[in-house]
């Protein structure tokens, strides 16, 4: 959490969304205590119910929860709870939950000023907050909550309130990886005489030693503004300070197309390369509306289906969160259900399936494709394994860390994963870029080297679509 100028303990009011969004946020406060109020307790009891994330998280709290009060009486709970050392494994990183928590045992005077009537949970927090502030003069007390218009509330009181941060994979979602990297200036000419270069399938390699090579990443695409031709990919790192790479593909001569589609700038002829390349299992493409994330996957994705056989079937899913008001419950089997979400699927497969013939020849391209693309639930996921088959997840950025780790851990051998989305427009209630499921996964699989991220800048869908994204 936040550092402090000064050094007196900290015991933190939690809100029922923390708890809802990270079951295992009970124990990341290091040394510090935590305090349950009974509304919390109260509104846990009415989430628990259904198969939705949050119903599971609800059920997890519980079960932690029942785990710490095991064997305890009256006493030792008003004394408060130990909290088990939690010990998480992630990469070199070690939590330990060393504080106490606390329930709320007795009635608390609630103090709040007229401005705030009635008896909402939000209401209740902030005057637990008070009455623990009363009680607690040696502690500063904070509320925890993703909920920002409490926050807001609790500042107008004098209440220290902030964003439960544990769960934030960046600080500023500036930090975030790009993919690529251009080259300093003069690069080649420093480097001419530790450059090694052979050819192998008809591909060029170069391997380079040098202190710049010490933060590249691999799969990482490296251009240089000077020269257009320069394009290459990060294919080893030997060393730290030694990188073998590969120049890229040029994707964008009419001959050299992917099912048709040619790539209109660098980030995309990047993208088609990361999307081709049979030793990359997992790749995520970063991009506004209109930069051809949707349409480079796909087409991608046929032309490894149908032309080299690489995958038995595209399998398309994105998460179903709605833009405007839900229109209620949609008939049919899952596919049929499905289809209203997958939009952009149908688009793109009329732009790649624009074929010779008339109308016959459409009609069994289409039949074809059917028989290669399943449309797919996230809520059918679970416990599944995919073989060899070529998954696009859409729409990723409204996904928790913990729904893609759900989906990414389905892969089976041969498999590949796409995720697609745009991070400025996330639509699921507390997430937030830097909190992303999408932002988690690009940042944890740049030092992987079968996986490739790269950012899509320019639009590319019509220039009413760029005007309107510049402008309004």
């Amino acid at each position: 959490m936040t550092k402090r100028d000064n050094d007196r303990p900290r015991l933190f009011v939690l809100d029922t969304n923390v708890l809802m969004h990270d079951p295992t946020s009970l124990f990341r406060f290091h040394e510090h205590d935590i305090y349950l109020p009974m509304a919390v307790l109260e509104e846990l009891d009415k989430g628990k119910k259904g198969m939705s994330e949050m119903a599971r998280n609800v059920r997890q709290v519980s079960r932690f929860l029942d785990g710490l009060m095991s064997g305890a009486d009256q006493e030792k709970i008003a004394a408060g709870l130990p909290l088990t050392p939690f010990i998480e494994n992630s990469g070199s990183h070690t939590t330990a939950a060393n504080g106490r928590i606390f329930f709320q045992t007795a009635p608390l005077d609630l103090d709040l000023p007229a401005s705030l009537p009635g008896s909402n949970l939000d209401n209740h927090i902030l005057g637990t907050a008070q009455a623990l502030q009363k009680i607690h003069r040696d502690h500063t007390v904070i509320i925890v909550s993703k909920d920002i218009n409490l926050r807001i509330k609790a500042a107008v009181l004098g209440i220290p309130a902030e964003d439960y941060a544990n769960d934030q994979v960046l600080d500023d979602v500036s930090l975030l990886y790009t993919g690529q990297e251009e080259l300093p200036e003069g690069f080649w000419t420093c480097h001419d005489k530790a450059v090694e270069s052979w050819q192998a399938a008809g591909r060029t390699f170069y391997k380079i030693k040098g202190p710049d090579i010490a933060d590249w990443y691999p799969s990482q695409c490296l251009y240089c503004e000077e020269d257009e031709r320069c394009e290459a990919i990060v294919r080893e790192k030997p060393s730290p300070t030694a990188a073998i790479i590969e120049l890229a593909e040029d994707f964008r001569s009419p001959r050299h197309n992917v099912w048709g589609i040619t790539a209109r700038n660098r980030e995309q002829n990047f993208a088609l390369n990361l999307l081709m390349d049979p030793g990359l299992d997992f790749v995520t493409l970063l991009g506004a509306a209109g930069t051809g994330k949707t349409l480079l996957a796909l087409a991608a994705g046929l032309s490894q289906v149908l032309d080299r056989n690489l995958y038995r079937e595209i399998i398309m899913t994105r998460e179903t969160v709605p833009v405007g008001e839900d229109i209620g419950f949609l008939p049919g089997t899952e596919e049929e259900k499905m289809a209203p979400w997958m939009g952009a699927l149908m688009d793109n497969l009329e732009v790649l399936t624009q074929t010779e013939g008339g109308e016959w020849g459409r009609a069994a391209t289409n039949d074809l494709l059917r028989n290669r693309i399943r449309i797919s639930s996230l809520n059918f996921m679970r416990g599944r394994t995919f073989l060899r088959k070529y998954i696009i997840l859409d729409e990723a950025q409204n996904l928790t860390a913990k729904q893609m780790k759900t989906l990414i851990t389905r892969a089976g051998p041969g498999t590949k994963i796409v995720c697609l989305g745009n991070i400025s427009q996330i639509d699921t209630p507390y997430l937030t870029e830097t909190s992303s499921g999408l932002t988690y996964v690009v940042d944890r699989f740049k030092d992987w080297a079968h996986g490739g991220h790269i950012t899509l800048i320019r639009g590319e869908r019509s220039r009413l679509a760029d005007f309107a994204s510049e402008c309004l």
